[in-house]
């Protein structure tokens, strides 16, 4: 699905501004909320009484988990711990001798890949790990299976040098060779395959087109460089600083964030098409409010978002501090969302709506995805509360991982046979 609108050049520029920025994401989906509890929602009711149980059920798996509370960001790196296995630390040879810039290249490239492949993998899937034995299915699985791909040199085309990714390698990924790297066949169906080799070639397409960021190989980890302003290093339009400019040890999650939705806007098969810019995840609904030409869109950028969050490590290990972390929002997916579906605080009007198939563009998902922003906003303070935090020692990006992913897990095991989520959507591999 594509919206095409025409517009000025000075209205389309701002209308993409705003539409790419967190705090629409925030504003646009408490207004959502805020019509859902004037009760002007046709879809659902929401039930605050409940909150509480919710924080205190997020607090009990993040002591679970973290039981000194030294809670990890919300991060593709999680992932990669499957199985309490050190692939990481598999990854030394490959940077044996390597400087840290190249370190966090190496990085970025590999949690670039494993999170444009990070949508629902459905619950027929899992993917063996010759190298331990052990399988693993949905996010864990799709995670070291790309880990396991990366490290094969799958995303390069330089086999002395097979832990990146570059846009030649991309271009030549077809569903065959994909479905090699996630083990697909008639008897484990991965939902969306040819939806994920798609963005994938659509994102070898962004990175050689632009040469002047990530270099004539097209490397995405030189978004590295463009960020922190390394010397000699390609920037990004709109960021171009001073032939004096030295490299910066910070950088905001907001500025990743709109870094990201530039470099790579075009590889968003469905969504907004503003004027011509592909805005991707970012869909209608009759209460988002706005003004101008982005009026009665709401924003959410949920992978680009998850992006954000699992670069944070690969910034931070190079020695950038990364701040405004809680500028980002909550993730408006299967577990965060189906967490609050499943508690009782996000009450559909129409039950039957969850035995049904639904498509991303759809109110009704619009809206659960709108209200999961806004509620995990107001659950937060909760569980900080729950376990005895502050908001600087435990920001979102924390809670999220210790946290509403996990519980929202955790209570779908608890109710459904499969673990499945309460919501039942057609995906392409790009969205959800």
């Amino acid at each position: 699905m594509s919206d095409d609108l025409s517009t000025g050049d000075a209205a389309l520029h701002e209308a993409v501004r705003v539409l790419r920025s967190p705090s629409a994401i925030r504003e646009r989906s408490a207004l959502i909320a805020a019509a859902a509890s004037a009760g002007r929602s046709e879809h659902f009711t929401i039930d605050r009484s409940r909150l509480p149980a919710v924080a205190g059920r997020v607090a009990r798996v993040t002591r679970e988990r973290y039981p000194e509370l030294k809670i990890p960001y919300h991060s593709r790196w999680r992932h990669f711990e499957a199985g309490g296995v050190d692939r990481k630390g598999e990854l030394a040879s490959c940077w044996h001798g390597r400087s840290s810039i190249a370190v966090a290249r190496s990085c970025i490239d590999l949690t670039l890949v494993s999170v444009l492949l990070d949508a629902g993998a459905g619950a027929s899937w899992s993917y063996l790990e010759r190298e331990t034995g052990h399988r693993f299915t949905r996010s864990e699985g799709l995670a070291v299976a790309t880990f396991r791909a990366f490290v094969a040199g799958r995303f390069s085309s330089d086999a002395g040098d097979p832990c990146r990714v570059d846009a030649a390698a991309l271009l030549r990924l077809d569903d065959k060779a994909l479905a090699e790297v996630f083990q697909v066949d008639e008897g484990n169906p991965l939902v969306g395959l040819a939806g994920r080799a798609k963005l994938l070639r659509q994102l070898g397409v962004a990175l050689r087109d632009q040469p002047q960021l990530f270099t004539s190989i097209g490397q995405p980890g030189h978004l590295f460089d463009a960020l922190t302003y390394h010397a000699h290093a390609p920037k990004l339009r709109h960021h171009r600083p001073a032939p004096s400019a030295q490299r910066h040890h910070h950088v905001s999650a907001p500025r990743i964030l709109g870094a990201l939705l530039e470099a790579f806007g075009s590889i968003w098969p469905n969504g907004l098409v503003l004027g011509d810019v592909p805005l991707g995840d970012v869909w209608r609904h009759p209460a988002a409010g706005g003004t101008g030409s982005s009026a009665g869109y709401v924003p959410f950028h949920k992978l680009s978002q998850w992006l954000t969050y699992s670069l944070l490590e690969p910034f931070e290990g190079a020695g950038v501090q990364v701040t405004e972390l809680d500028a980002l929002t909550g993730l408006p997916e299967y577990r965060n969302g189906g967490l609050l579906l499943d508690a009782g605080v996000i009450v559909p009007r129409e039950p039957q709506a969850l035995q049904q198939r639904l498509k991303v563009q759809d109110p009704w998902v619009v809206e659960w995805r709108a209200l999961t922003v806004a509620l995990i906003d107001e659950l937060a303070p909760l569980v900080r509360n729950e376990l005895g935090l502050t908001a600087e020692q435990l920001p979102l990006a924390r809670i999220l991982e210790g946290g509403t992913w996990a519980a929202g897990r955790q209570i779908a095991a608890e109710l459904r046979d499969d673990g499945a989520p309460p919501v039942q959507i057609e995906s392409d591999g790009t969205v959800f």
